[in-house]
């Protein structure tokens, strides 16, 4: 077994009374390989034949459900130019808390869907979430006044509050720390921008008894829940669970996995990693650089369809104009994330030029005259390359967290920092500022400006930490050390865990 010696500093001890047992340490992934016949070793190729066909499975599954879950939500800025505000009459600030609302819901149910992930069958959850969602959605046209929206989105949030988080879980439990990037960036690709900028186009030309902005959330949220029914069968949440794979696949996917050194599954929900996830200086550099990438992501989501439409265009017109903002975000998500990876542990260095690229959109979009609008349109699509840092940022956490209880801890940290800066963002746009937004611009650059600073905060660290274990071999081949890599340990308590930066 591996040692349990932790860092000075860092010791997070357990009172007698908090002793595990053995068997609740090991991770679900250990007493799968414990209990399973060994094979060969599988060739490169082999190797790479399987990695594609779990990629042909699992990335389009979690895709969709996270651009789903995300089209509910941005679907609000395109239902404003279509009547939202005037239909439900709206005023001063009340469409800016439309878009807060949604975040304060989230805060309220990370805690809850934390500890619910971990203890029940976590895809199965994420997907009952889903359906909470998008049914949420569905009760959108049905409000008449600012009251009853504001109530629908405050659930729309906490039944959402679990997607990035849950999500992000099971991308760590199938793939390796290299390959978790780029996965990253294809699941969390800011598709939900381009699909909902063609549903709303089409929806502009529906001519029936409803508005166009009902019509817009009952088709989402019809799409959203037969989906989400699909998956509830469908998805695994581990390699163990997964229908279409044989067991010498789960074999081999497992000890794959098991050279992250961050576990796979273990439902024991441990409070001693609880507490580790709340000392972990990393958590708290991640939480507030999450708080800043996000407050323009907060403004952007729910006023992109009003800024294009500011400078002229029909709302048919805004809603195609708002696609290419989808593509710039995946595109960003795209390109930082392959430089990651590409350039070995230097994940920080890329964030930091990742957040310059948004700072020379903000700046185009307010320095250029409005009546340049194709010096406009191209400030607003530079305006989303903010995507590529964020989910380069979802990486590091993937990658730098060890223990399931202390990871599912760690990931609703992150994502309350999500919710803050989404529920920030609306506010810094205010009504009579308009269309200027000269709140909003001034809170993007200082927010970027933060983020960099974070992110070289967060090197600092890991570099630090991996001085402390350098000289220590990183790789283990025999079977009992790989099944010692899956004991359920946080990334303090393994004395060799190397950080990615």
């Amino acid at each position: 077994m591996s040692s349990n010696k932790r860092d000075v500093g860092m010791d997070v001890e357990r009172r007698p009374d908090e002793k595990i047992a053995l068997d609740s340490q090991i991770d679900k992934a250990a007493k799968f390989l414990n209990e399973t016949q060994e094979y060969p070793p599988l060739t490169p190729e082999q190797e790479k034949k399987l990695i594609r066909k779990v990629d042909w499975i699992m990335i389009p599954i979690l895709f969709i459900t996270a651009t789903l879950g995300a089209v509910d939500k941005v679907a609000l800025g395109t239902a404003a130019i279509y009547g939202l505000r005037t239909d439900t009459n709206l005023v001063g600030q009340q469409y800016s808390w439309l878009g807060s609302i949604l975040s304060l819901g989230a805060l309220v149910g990370m805690f809850p869907s934390s500890y619910l992930i971990q203890r029940l069958p976590s895809a199965k959850y994420l997907c009952g979430c889903s359906l909470g969602w998008a049914s949420m959605a569905l009760l959108m046209p049905a409000c008449g006044n600012w009251s009853g929206l504001m109530a629908v989105r405050f659930f729309m949030g906490v039944f959402e509050a679990i997607i990035v988080p849950g999500i992000s879980i099971i991308i760590a439990a199938w793939y390796k720390k290299s390959e978790q990037p780029p996965r990253n960036a294809l699941v969390f690709a800011a598709a939900s921008s381009i699909l909902n900028g063609f549903l709303s186009w089409a929806v502009g030309h529906i001519d029936g008894h409803l508005s166009i902005w009902q019509y817009l959330f009952l088709i989402v949220g019809s799409v959203t829940f037969a989906w989400s029914l699909f998956v509830l069968w469908f998805m695994p949440a581990t390699p163990m669970d997964a229908i279409f794979l044989s067991q010498e696949e789960k074999y081999h996917m497992v000890r794959r996995v098991a050279e992250n050194k961050t576990g796979v599954a273990n439902k024991e929900w441990k409070w001693y990693q609880v507490k580790e996830a709340f000392i972990d200086p990393k958590t708290w550099i991640i939480f507030f650089f999450n708080i800043a990438i996000n407050i323009p992501n907060g403004g952007l989501t729910i006023f992109n369809g009003i800024l294009i439409s500011n400078l002229g265009f029909t709302s048919v017109e805004a809603s195609l104009l708002s696609m290419p903002t989808g593509v710039m975000s995946t595109l960003s998500a795209f390109v930082f994330s392959w430089l990651g990876v590409r350039f070995h542990n230097r994940r920080c260095l890329v964030t930091v030029g990742a957040c310059l690229v948004p700072v020379i959109g903000t700046v185009v979009v307010y320095v250029v005259d409005r009546s340049n609008i194709g010096g406009q349109m191209a400030g607003i699509y530079l305006l989303y390359t903010y995507f590529g840092p964020y989910v380069v940022g979802i990486g590091l956490a993937q990658a730098n967290t060890a223990g399931n209880t202390k990871k599912t801890v760690v990931f609703a940290i992150l994502y309350i920092g999500y919710a803050v800066g989404n529920l920030i963002g609306p506010q810094t746009f205010v009504a009579n500022q308009a269309p200027a937004y000269t709140g909003g611009v001034v809170a993007m650059i200082v927010s970027y400006g933060v983020c960099i600073g974070l992110i070289c905060a967060y090197w600092a660290f890991c570099m630090y930490r991996n001085k402390r274990v350098s000289g220590i071999e990183e790789r283990r081949e025999s079977t009992a050390e790989v099944m010692d890599n899956l004991m359920d340990q946080t990334d303090f308590e393994q004395e060799g865990f190397k950080y990615t930066m």
